[in-house]
């Protein structure tokens, strides 16, 4: 049987601050097409894992690739759709439209001397009626509900048309009727548009429901598998020192 095309392999990673570990020994690879949740304590190790995917911070050891590139070959930064933690918070107040937000989305794919064709115009299109907000084009971004942003922000990460959608904390200060619609919409991208993605979250009963792969961290890989690895009394232990899931649900 053929696996998909790996598009993020990692062998031997760590990562110090100073001479602080933050991450050790980490080895995994994520797929074409693959819906992967990355849980684990606040500390763990989590947004310092992404933002070394990303290319945003540099491993103290070991190899990153991305589409079979090492990490520092790697150009097609546009490949790659991110969606930073409490980025709807940061810009309550900005004084743009939603059209002018996802636009700016566009730019890693054509460059900040460029100027926008109308295929780059027809892609923001795209990614607003792919997240629902094709509706909200010419209102304010700081009139939306915390819900309603979050989705600009995903249309604005998919303008680029990446091939991944990497997102930290996507849910923090949304309400929880409007978190059970936002995993509905990331399962749909990944299930209709075949896009994969990799998300952080602290939830760790809204992971274990909503993806297809689980990922646990605590400084080194606790366990990369289905949730019903991740539900194991053994493998929450182990992620958290003991104090059981409830604790770190919400």
């Amino acid at each position: 049987m053929n696996l998909p095309e790996p598009y993020i392999e990692l062998d031997n990673v760590s990562f110090k601050y100073d001479e602080t570990p933050v991450l050790e020994n980490l080895s995994f690879t994520v797929r074409k097409g693959e819906y992967l949740g990355i849980i684990g304590p606040n500390g763990g190790g989590k947004t310092t894992l992404l933002k070394i995917i990303l290319g945003l911070l540099h491993q103290t050891d070991g190899t990153v690739k991305l589409f079979g590139k090492d990490r520092h070959d790697f150009k097609e930064q546009y490949r790659i759709g991110y969606v930073p933690q409490r980025v709807t918070r940061a810009e309550r107040g900005f004084p743009a439209t939603v059209f002018e937000v996802v636009k700016s989305g566009r730019v890693p794919r054509l460059g900040f001397f460029l100027g926008f064709t109308k295929k780059d115009i027809e892609a923001v299109q795209r990614a607003m009626e792919v997240s629902g907000i094709e509706k909200y084009k010419n209102t304010l971004i700081s009139k939306l509900s915390g819900g309603e942003r979050q989705r600009v922000f995903i249309a604005r990460a998919l303008a680029s048309e990446p091939d991944v959608l990497v997102l930290d904390e996507p849910t923090v200060g949304v309400d929880i009727g409007a978190q059970k619609k936002f995993y509905e919409f990331l399962a749909s991208l990944n299930r209709d548009h075949n896009l994969t993605i990799v998300f952080v979250s602290h939830d760790v009963d809204m992971v274990s429901q909503e993806t297809g792969t689980v990922l646990c961290l605590n400084h080194n890989l606790v366990c990369h598998g289905t949730s019903k690895d991740l539900l194991s009394d053994h493998t929450l232990e182990r992620l958290y020192g003991g104090q059981g899931k409830r604790a770190h649900t919400h």
